[in-house]
């Protein structure tokens, strides 16, 4: 946890559509990366080395230059057993850490409900984007969900009812075919979810926020930026979550990738920089994730749904470098052609609860599992 006194704060970065790991961290020195991917992989002379056996895509130049900082810790191989290749279900085994049900309480939302007992923050936990993701849900815990922060405090009296009726609706859509309409129904009433919840304090951070640093236009970038605004203003978030989404690569990979890489790259460099001119990034770690990684071969456009994934950790007390093991690409280690996960992410979530956050891990995330040594005492400075 920080030493400095701030309150540890935790971003959290949703790749939707399963990331393609292996051409995000290249294992350009084995040869049967090349064997297997005649059509995506990334050249060997591009690629940003890490060692002599794994590099960066080029266009993750920002993030290797956190990396080079010792500000990223790169976590291989993050899965879990017998990995669902269906995006709804593996994000909401994600979401839940339930693997073998389908549950309706998130690992955030159970996380913001031991930070914050008595509901005296409406916005301990933000989410930015459309829709509440399953994460941040949990019975009797209030998260605030912003589309636009630029826009979130001027809507009028008819806007507001407006936008509360289709998250309400989107909600009920969600989570009525999994726990029937009474429980949803009187889940809303008992918890009294609503995004409007602390708009009179989120509508005063984009007034007090001054910055050299300049986001980019896309989605990623704005939201960084509004997660930024929000947690210099001071107003006692600690979880932050937003989505980077077109992942889903099973064509026109290898133009559709890199602009998604170099759009979230430099959304996390300058979100950062952003907190080094203001001097508030000892207290903040990001965390990005995907539902699962992509297939071994590429189909000679793109890849497919997989298994065995990655996932970083970014921030100034992060213990930066290569933690667990990187999936062998030997065929005879294969999961069905894919990528066998090494680590479970419910280690990784537990890492995030006990050495960050504080919080104790193994009521959330449904047992015991093995943590990394992610953090370090007193940070590096700078």
């Amino acid at each position: 946890m920080p030493e400095n006194g701030a309150a540890p704060t935790l971003v959290v970065v949703q790749l939707t559509g399963g990331n393609d790991f292996m051409n995000t961290v290249i294992p350009y020195g084995n040869d049967l990366y090349y064997d297997f991917r005649p059509v995506v992989s990334i050249p060997e002379d591009r690629v940003l080395p890490i060692d002599a056996n794994l590099g960066f895509n080029p266009h993750f130049a920002p993030v290797h230059d956190l990396y080079q900082r010792g500000d990223a810790a790169i976590v291989q191989g993050v899965g879990y057993p017998d990995s669902s290749r269906s995006h709804f279900r593996s994000m909401d085994i994600w979401h839940t850490c339930e693997p073998d049900t389908v549950a309706t309480e998130g690992w955030l939302g159970k996380t913001v409900r031991e930070l914050d007992p008595g509901k005296s923050n409406p916005l301990t936990a933000i989410s930015f984007g459309r829709g509440m993701p399953r994460a941040l849900v949990a019975q009797d815990v209030t998260v605030t969900s912003v589309g636009d922060l630029d826009t979130y405090g001027l809507m009028n009296g008819i806007q507001a009812r407006q936008q509360r009726q289709e998250a309400l609706d989107l909600f009920k859509r969600i989570y009525t075919p999994a726990v029937g309409s009474g429980p949803v129904t009187d889940y809303l009433a008992r918890t009294g979810i609503d995004v409007l919840r602390g708009a009179d304090k989120l509508k005063e951070a984009p007034k007090v926020y001054s910055s050299s640093v300049e986001y980019g236009s896309d989605p990623i970038g704005r939201s960084l930026r509004d997660v930024a605004r929000v947690h210099l203003a001071g107003l006692g978030t600690r979880i932050f979550y937003t989505q980077h989404g077109g992942y889903d690569t099973h064509a026109n990979e290898v133009p559709t990738h890199p602009k998604l890489l170099t759009d979230l790259s430099r959304a996390i460099g300058d979100f950062f920089a952003d907190l080094r001119e203001h001097d508030a990034h000892h207290d903040v770690a990001l965390m990005v994730f995907t539902e699962f990684g992509r297939r071994v071969r590429d189909n000679n456009s793109g890849t497919d749904h997989g298994a065995g994934g990655g996932a970083f950790v970014i921030g100034e007390r992060v213990r930066g470098g290569l933690h667990a093991e990187y999936p062998s690409l030997d065929p005879a280690e294969h999961d069905s052609g894919d990528l066998k996960h090494t680590y479970d992410f419910r280690g990784l979530y537990a890492t995030l609860l006990e050495d960050w956050l504080g919080v104790e891990s193994a009521p959330i995330v449904g047992g015991n599992f093995e943590k990394l040594p992610l953090f370090v005492q007193g940070g590096r400075g700078g």
